[in-house]
């Protein structure tokens, strides 16, 4: 199993390039299920998740070829099997995302109730509620969600959905599902998210008629089918955020190429608080940091407000700022496994049921350290940036999930990282 060495002390400096966004590459090659044509999609990230999905993909029976540049090819006109069986997807939660485009094409689907990072429960009801609203017949049996439309119906029917809380991947699983569903389709407390309204332009190149995107409330009007086209994905805002929250630990000057701050407002604006100077350039963000930040609170919320997957980031940058600061998790209930392990590294942190109090320390110490989810694992390389001495993070398969070669990114800049196989 690898894992990390980080010998920490060491200001970032130079450029790096911001991947393709995992949260809109997933539902995105999903998406490609709904049509009979080729699709091709730029700007894949190379993430394990990435793998997974890709594999689900071909054992359905579809045609896929990856290029070298990013670029992944997908032809779903020989798709065979609209099923995603336990041993493809126990690792990876998005694979529910194979539902809608399944069932709206072909009538039905057979997918196995997700997996993935032990960070709360992330329910799959509302999927399934706004499924059956659109006329779907759906059980729930040994551990597998079947889907199918009712004997003598050819389309899933249009209806007006409102999810009972916001959820992105029911947002995108809806929303692609209604894409060819017969009649209007009218989303209600939609989630806002950028990888949201990415997809749904892939979608409307895709012959879709959607309008609302970005917005809560989202309206589809069906068509009989949809045909391939090319599209980018859309820059990975969570990893943006990330070297963010590690120029601003670290110290130093950084240009994040591709990097969008519009899809960052949040995050910015704690971080130019906390003493940062972050500025929008041509192509990208620049952040500059000098010296002992100021400790910012925040509290966790649905897009456009602070986001859940950057929370232990931005901990891992209050742990060695000025002061104490506050943090609020809204949106998972346990999503502060990180916690036990930064405190290993010498920070002060106190939890009380969802706030985490973090008095900030001047210096952090080198230790052995453990990931147990994707942005916890970002959290640790951060603090081991900064921490006096080697730091070795292990179990880091978490960190290939949902970041594209982090350690030769941070080599790059300047940080003294290396991989241990």
């Amino acid at each position: 199993m690898d894992k990390l060495l980080i010998r920490g002390g060491r200001a970032l400096r130079g450029e790096v390039l911001i991947s393709g966004a995992k949260n809109a590459a997933l539902p995105e090659l999903c998406a490609a299920l709904l049509a009979a044509r080729p699709v091709t999609l730029g700007n894949v990230p190379r993430l394990q998740d990435v793998a997974t999905m890709l594999k689900l993909i071909r054992n359905m029976g579809v045609r896929v070829e990856q290029g070298e540049d990013g670029t992944v090819r997908i032809d779903a006109s020989t798709l065979t099997t609209p099923e995603a069986p336990y041993e493809l997807v126990k690792t990876m939660r998005a694979s529910v995302l194979a539902l809608g485009p399944l069932l709206a094409r072909f009538g039905e689907a057979t997918v196995s109730l997700p997996g993935g990072c032990a960070i709360g429960s992330r329910p799959v009801d509302q999927h399934i509620k706004g499924l059956q609203a659109m006329g779907a017949e759906i059980s729930v049996e040994h551990g597998y969600i079947l889907a199918k439309l009712p004997k003598g119906r050819k389309r899933l029917q249009g209806a007006r959905i409102t999810t009972d809380m916001v959820t992105v991947t029911g947002t995108e699983n809806l929303l692609m599902a209604a894409t060819l569903a017969e009649g209007e389709t009218i989303l209600e407390n939609a989630a806002q998210e950028p990888e949201i309204p990415d997809l749904a332009e892939m979608l409307i190149k895709m012959g879709a008629k959607i309008e609302g995107h970005g917005s809560s409330r989202i309206r589809v009007q069906g068509v009989e089918s949809l045909h391939g086209c090319d599209h980018r994905v859309v820059a990975d805002r969570i990893e943006a955020g990330t070297f963010l929250c590690a120029v601003a630990a670290t110290g130093g000057d950084v240009v994040l190429r591709h990097g969008r701050a519009d899809h960052l407002d949040a995050v910015i604006e704690k971080l130019i608080a906390a003493g940062a100077t972050v500025t929008a350039v041509a192509d990208g963000i620049r952040i500059q940091s000098h010296g002992r930040l100021q400790a910012q609170s925040f509290r966790t919320t649905e897009y456009p407000g602070f986001p859940t997957d950057m929370q232990a980031q931005f901990m891992a940058l209050n742990c060695i700022a000025q002061g104490t600061a506050k943090v609020t998790e809204t949106i998972f209930e346990n999503r502060y496994m990180h916690v036990n392990e930064l405190v290993r590294l010498g920070a002060k942190i106190q939890i009380d049921g969802k706030v985490a109090l973090v008095e900030g320390v001047e210096q952090l110490s080198g230790a052995t350290v453990m990931a147990t989810d994707l942005r916890a694992s970002a959290s640790l390389v951060i603090a081991g940036l900064v921490a006096e001495g080697e730091t070795v993070v292990d179990r880091i398969y978490h960190l290939d999930r949902g970041y594209d070669r982090m350690e030769a990114k941070l080599a790059a800049l300047g940080a003294d990282i290396e991989r241990i196989k």
